[in-house]
């Protein structure tokens, strides 16, 4: 049985998920942004306010539609997580690293977490994604050549 929470709990709740230092949003079923914490802000230069109730798609071009619509509806048709290592695609968001004079990337390497996120009733409406910064990792195994670029 999953713990309960007192509603009294929520704002100190929602200030963790503020300062992880992982990028945290929640999408709806239409990819529209619901949730976008500090990360995510400091990360891509938009406030939560800019990018509330827009589509993740119209924010971030790049994004390999057909590629990460897949992964999402895995996620939701299970009803488990789904992941992307940085291996396999260097990012979901193109952010600039943010060591721009002591790194030696031009981008920020992402691994993702996609969690399908259940309603009050067990129906499942939004998605939650989770952007890890790799990118020291990946410099590391990239100049030690254990992986291409």
């Amino acid at each position: 049985m999953p713990a309960q929470i007192d509603i009294k709990e929520v704002h100190w709740l929602l200030d963790i998920v503020q300062c992880l230092d992982v990028g945290v949003l929640v999408l709806d079923r239409s990819y529209r942004i619901e949730v976008w914490n500090s990360f995510m802000e400091n990360h891509s230069g938009l406030g939560s306010d800019e990018v509330q109730g827009r589509s993740l798609f119209d924010l971030y071009p790049e994004v390999d539609e057909p590629w990460f619509r897949r992964k999402v509806e895995t996620s939701l048709k299970l009803g488990t997580r789904t992941f992307s290592l940085w291996e396999q695609r260097p990012y979901l968001l193109h952010f600039k690293s943010y060591q721009p004079i002591t790194g030696r990337a031009d981008f920020m390497y992402q691994n993702i977490t996609i969690l399908p996120l259940g309603a009050s009733m067990g129906e499942i409406e939004h998605v939650c994604v989770m952007l890890y910064d790799m990118t020291e990792a990946a410099m590391h195994k990239l100049q030690a050549g254990s992986v291409a670029p």
